[in-house]
């Protein structure tokens, strides 16, 4: 099947998805014990401000009727797909909830990166390791490393760390090692990440040749800043990479083509890097899209405790709020992310194992 095909069919298929998701959230949301107007206005509010805020939010009409409930749904399903999600009701009234997510989506995308870079730089090749010294100490110990970090829930590490960095704690230096940086709370550094410098400036004719590059300093910064909650956050998938890549090397080892590679001489090195270590990644591969969506949810409670203003915290204070708006919002949002890396994932099987096809060919 053409993968163009491909692409379209199964966005077509996404759709009946996105709709049950935001059905569901928009229930539990309209449903529940929710009065987000009495969030807003206080118990203070007289009933004149009530009225007027309950039309304000299409809760009533002018004449004071109920919306009836399928007719609200129906407004909040197509003003999600027309990419209108309106303003915030209660984080910060009559601001745009778009302008909001734009905000706080920067140091999100910062922790997820760094989260999932040290789960697949350090999980991966541990659990390459361990299956080709299997049965040995250092297949016990690099085993026991990822059961370890498996085992700690995230919540209880994000504490731990956390005391452990902040001041009067055991690890307090480092707040200053090489640079001095806070363990909690968005740095400034991290709106300066892109912050270009002109490498030539200074140099005669050479300094006529604008070549922007990354700025080092607040980069690193950042970096720092973000290194505890980015440990904590991929903790439990770097357990998952290496116990499930320990069981695909062996696996792999114990295979017919790689007893057929051996017998023609193939060398031990050739062996690993073709044979064993590539297809010792299927296996892998659903793992670590699958873990892009738990990063996601795991960064609701990350970001709380070490307080960074990302989108995590952001959907947690919506919904405490009640800031409906801006949770349908971040479902929407979530939901279309989590869809996008599986259709990823189908497409990176085809260029891993050539065997696997995208549908029956005509």
């Amino acid at each position: 099947m053409n993968r163009g095909i491909y692409i379209l069919k199964r966005l077509g298929l996404a759709i009946p998805v996105m709709i049950f998701g935001i059905t569901m959230s928009f229930l539990i949301l309209y449903l529940g014990p929710i009065d987000p107007v009495g969030s807003i206005l206080g118990r203070q509010a007289t009933p004149a401000d009530i009225r007027q805020l309950r039309m304000a939010l299409n809760y009533i009409d002018s004449a004071g009727n109920p919306i009836p409930l399928w007719e609200q749904y129906f407004r909040v399903v197509s003003d999600l797909f027309l990419l209108d999600f309106g303003d915030s009701w209660v984080i910060q009234r009559e601001t745009p909830v778009t302008t909001l997510i734009i905000n706080r989506m920067p140091a999100t995308l910062w922790l997820g990166f760094w989260s999932v870079v040290i789960a697949l730089g350090v999980g991966v090749p541990v659990g390459l390791y361990a299956g080709l010294r299997a049965n040995t100490f250092r297949d016990y110990a690099s085993s026991g490393f990822g059961i370890i970090w498996r085992a700690m829930p995230n919540f209880w590490l994000a504490v731990i760390i956390s005391g452990l960095i902040t001041a009067g704690g055991a690890l307090s230096f480092y707040r200053t090692a090489i640079v001095e940086t806070q363990v909690s709370g968005t740095p400034d550094a991290l709106g300066n990440l892109f912050t270009n410098v002109d490498i030539f400036s200074g140099i005669p004719y050479l300094e006529l040749l604008f070549i922007p590059v990354p700025n080092p300093g607040p980069m690193f910064v950042a970096f720092k800043w973000i290194l505890p909650a980015a440990l904590v956050l991929g903790s439990s998938s770097m357990g998952n990479e290496v116990r499930i890549g320990r069981t695909a090397v062996l696996e792999s080892i114990n295979s017919k083509y790689v007893e057929t590679a051996k017998a023609k001489g193939v060398s031990p090195r050739r062996i690993i890097a073709k044979h064993v270590g590539r297809n010792a990644i299927i296996p892998l591969l659903p793992v670590v899209m699958g873990e892009f969506y738990l990063l996601i949810g795991g960064s609701v409670l990350v970001e709380s405790v070490f307080g960074i203003n990302g989108l995590g915290n952001l959907f947690f204070s919506a919904v405490l709020g009640p800031d409906i708006p801006l949770v349908m919002a971040l479902v929407f949002i979530f939901i279309v992310i989590q869809i996008l890396f599986n259709i990823s994932q189908d497409l990176l099987y085809t260029y891993i194992d050539p065997r696997i096809s995208l549908g029956e060919s005509e």
